[in-house]
């Protein structure tokens, strides 16, 4: 498949990249730059809602992967308009472009998050759960329904609700090894917050198989079939690094520490991948264990 990408230098996208240039697709990636335009990238710019339709046409699937992170910085009132904006703007963009192109793809997927549901205990969440009722929330929902025209236009769209991504290079992890193999890490707070995660082999893995398969359609769960809390996640983590985790963290230091972001990182979300589970994937790494010893190789 000819497939068009954006956020290809993130560590979901990196990865993505070479594990469908691997399994013989043709990869193009979206460029915000304009001098890193060549014969493999095309040029947008999301925050001027710059794109030619005609840069669509004859590609037959578009991964829109880009988006502000949401805890890199404290949430000041700026800082929650540019993670609102940077994904739902963006994707409103790719959709005028989808509806303009003369030979638009036929599939899109477009990236989403577990914050979709907000801080829910240890209820079990499918995709056809409802939403949260916080920020996080909120936007997440508006990220999704940016789509909805792509749809209605016949396009096959899946919004991909994705989990906490392990892998050694990026993401979480990077943060959290330091720490644990320094023997100070620990649980956070009460510790019996859920955390859905997945290992980016399975992640770059799922997103393929979601490409190829032409009955899917609508929100699709990115996670393991096995969340963990966050006691059990770090005592985990501690035992792959041969360090005990007896440390706790308060939640008063974290609210002192990253303010409103302390919601996200003591959210409790307890998902199952129904759709992509009964669409026949298989998962390399189910069980945390697993992917830990995997991602502290993963390089």
């Amino acid at each position: 498949m000819r497939v068009l990408i954006s956020g290809s230098s993130g560590f979901i996208g990196s990865s993505l990249v070479s594990h469908l240039e691997s399994t013989g697709h043709d990869v193009t990636r979206l460029a915000r730059s304009r001098s890193g335009v060549n014969e493999s990238s095309v040029f947008w710019d999301p925050e001027r809602g710059e794109l030619d339709p005609a840069n669509l046409n004859g590609f037959d699937a578009v991964i829109h992967l880009g988006g502000e992170s949401m805890t890199s910085h404290r949430w000041s009132q700026a800082q929650k308009d540019r993670i609102h904006n940077s994904r739902v703007n963006s994707t409103e963009l790719l959709a005028c472009a989808f509806q303009t192109a003369t030979d638009p793809p036929s599939v899109f997927l477009c990236a989403s998050a577990s914050g979709f549901y907000g801080d829910r205990g240890d209820q079990v969440l499918t995709e056809g759960s409802e939403p949260g009722n916080d920020f996080l929330s909120d936007s997440t929902f508006a990220w999704e329904r940016a789509t909805d025209d792509i749809a209605s236009a016949g396009v096959q769209v899946c919004n991909l609700r994705f989990g906490l991504i392990l892998g050694q290079s990026g993401g979480v992890l990077a943060r959290l090894l330091p720490i644990f193999r320094l023997g100070f890490g620990g649980r956070l707070a009460s510790g019996r917050q859920y955390i859905s995660w997945i290992s980016r082999r399975d992640t770059v893995r799922a997103i393929e198989h979601i490409l190829t398969n032409d009955s899917m359609s609508g929100p699709v769960i990115v996670s393991s079939p096995d969340p963990v809390t966050n006691t059990e996640f770090t005592s985990t983590l501690g035992k792959a690094v041969r360090r005990p985790a007896f440390f706790r963290v308060p939640k008063l230091a974290l609210k002192i520490t990253q303010g409103e972001v302390t919601d996200v990182v003591l959210a409790s979300v307890r998902m199952q991948p129904s759709v992509l589970t009964e669409s026949g994937f298989v998962f390399d790494h189910a069980d945390l264990a697993t992917a830990l010893a995997w991602a502290l190789n993963d390089y």
